[in-house]
């Protein structure tokens, strides 16, 4: 882990609790001067470890009212196939998360659609014509009970 203090997780946990809250506001929750806080978060960035920003969006509120865990095994287990298929997953836009798994399955991914005619749709078209793929399973979600749970950070020093 980098070396992260108290103050650098106390202002991740404000971050992930309200990403659009100023400078000043977290600098106050975390007791620090607004310069070092903004120079902490500065930093946060550059190393990665804060990836971005972005908004979390009701996904049935947009039309979006299926969610598809799809397993995916492949065939010839190498690096150059698990490299192909990586990309290949990447570029469909239905994913928004994808894992390199162990188990029956090596890859997992979620995939949010409109309905069950759009599943539909990117299976045939696009799921089963992934490279080196030998078997897809489908798992549907009945109900979110949680997304997008903040990150339960370690403790500070």
């Amino acid at each position: 882990m980098p070396n992260l203090d108290k103050f650098d997780l106390a202002i991740l946990k404000c971050l992930q609790e309200d990403a659009r809250a100023t400078n000043v506001e977290i600098a106050e929750k975390v007791n620090l001067s607004p310069s070092p806080c903004l120079r902490r978060i500065r930093n946060l960035e550059r190393s990665g470890i804060i990836r971005g920003y972005s908004a979390d969006i009701d996904r049935k509120e947009v039309g979006l009212g299926l969610t598809v865990f799809v397993e995916f095994k492949v065939v010839h287990h190498s690096r150059e196939n698990s490299e192909a298929q990586q990309k290949a997953l990447l570029a469909i836009p239905e994913i928004v998360s994808c894992f390199l798994i162990s188990g029956t399955a090596d890859f997992l991914a979620e995939v949010v659609v409109e309905d069950l005619a759009a599943y539909e749709r990117l299976l045939t078209e696009t799921l089963l014509t992934l490279p080196n793929v030998s078997d897809i399973r489908s798992n549907f979600a009945i109900r979110s009970i949680k997304t997008h749970g903040p990150l339960k950070l370690p403790e500070g020093k």
